[in-house]
């Protein structure tokens, strides 16, 4: 038999380039899988087996020993060890179902602190309480194979995803009438977003209006530093004093897309009626305000009736499902907002902070957008 070739010499596919890249830099693939795809890409990249070995730290024995299994027979044959001898492990179905059941049960429930299992976890309690649940042949089971037999069944206990309970009976009903508001909304405007009515006649304005409450006033302690050659970023201590909260009230015109903002000590009642007196001061006595709105309990308290009693066919609410926060609009703005200017401020008072964000709406008045709804426009009929 030859020598070992002094240089790798071996082409890889494409395709298995990129399945060979994914294990190589992998953190939770099998460590012998991650070797021997390092070894078959710097093969590839014309490194020497005895550079290749020092560098992944193995004999190159071994090393000619992958490349020879890949030029051979290609990628499983390369990545994947051959059947041995011996009596196969086999695992049932029974022993399958009953791994699969202690998964879908939480750690909790069955007496520990955890509230999700990890794979470690199941093994050890499999490897415990098998003899008493009559499968002994999955004592000395490992943590891998639990693995694989819970991926077979698209069975992942160590995640969690979140769903929304519809708690609201007529959440469909409440949810057409929103996109009805959208939609007419999207034929005041031509193809080229131009604003096609009168905007001198009487019309209904639609204002997409919620809070933001708890925005924090912090307070540096030491002062930021700013960006220089040999540390690029601004350099901020970690310690902060809590100055307290402040609430946001804001709507943004449908139409026009310039936002109306309120900045409050607190979001009850008062402070809606508060807002809603600033927009009736700001449109013509003759337009009708739609507001789209949550069914927040300041959006219908007998206060809040009282003053629309003084104002009679001035203001219409359109109220978005219970848990349908996100048909409101002002959703996306309020996230923009926190992007381009709350996000890591820092102030030297309340009053700072109620400044910068009023300075930050005229900035955005100062060259609206106008938001425009999608989801579900083309099936929405009026």
């Amino acid at each position: 038999m030859g020598r070992n070739k002094k240089w790798g010499n071996i082409t890889i596919a494409d395709e298995d380039r990129t399945k060979l890249e994914k294990i190589a830099n992998s953190q939770t693939e099998e460590y012998r899988k991650v070797q021997r795809a390092k070894i078959l890409l710097l093969s590839a990249d014309g490194m020497s087996n005895t550079d290749i070995a020092a560098a992944i730290g193995v004999h190159r024995n071994t090393v000619a020993t992958f490349i020879t299994k890949y030029s051979a027979a290609g990628f499983d044959y390369a990545m994947n060890d051959s059947s041995r001898s011996g009596k196969p492990n086999v695992i049932s179905d029974d022993e399958k179902t009953w791994i699969t059941s202690i998964a879908c049960i939480k750690p909790k429930e069955i007496g520990y602190a955890e509230e999700l299992w990890t794979f470690r976890a199941l093994q050890k309690h499999i490897r415990t309480h098998c003899n008493e649940a009559g499968y002994p042949g999955l004592s000395n089971i490992s943590h891998s194979t639990v693995r694989a037999i819970l991926e077979d069944n698209a069975i992942k206990p160590n995640k969690m995803t979140y769903y929304l309970v519809r708690k609201d009976p007529d959440f469909d009903k409440k949810m057409h009438d929103v996109l009805v508001v959208y939609k007419q909304v999207e034929m005041c405007f031509d193809e080229e977003g131009n604003i096609t009515i009168d905007m001198d006649e009487p019309k209904t304005v639609t204002v997409s209006y919620d809070e933001k409450p708890g925005i924090q006033a912090l307070k540096n302690i030491a002062p930021d530093l700013p960006p220089t050659e040999k540390h690029g970023k601004v350099a901020r201590d970690y310690e902060y004093k809590r100055l307290g909260t402040l609430s946001l009230l804001a709507g943004i015109d449908l139409l026009t897309g310039k936002v109306i903002p309120l900045v409050s000590e607190t979001h009850k009642s008062s402070d809606f009626i508060t807002w809603l007196k600033k927009v009736d001061s700001i449109y013509p006595e003759q337009d009708t305000i739609r507001l789209v709105l949550d069914n927040h309990s300041a959006h219908t308290s007998k206060e809040t009736q009282a003053y629309l009693n003084t104002r009679p066919g001035r203001f219409e609410f359109v109220f978005t499902p219970t848990h349908g926060s996100w048909l409101n609009l002002i959703e996306s703005f309020f996230s923009k907002l926190t992007k381009q200017c709350l996000k890591g401020i820092r102030v030297d008072s309340k009053q700072e902070l109620s400044d910068r964000i009023y300075q930050y709406m005229e900035q955005v008045n100062d060259a609206p957008v106008v938001y425009h709804w999608k989801y579900k426009m083309d099936e929405t009929t009026i």
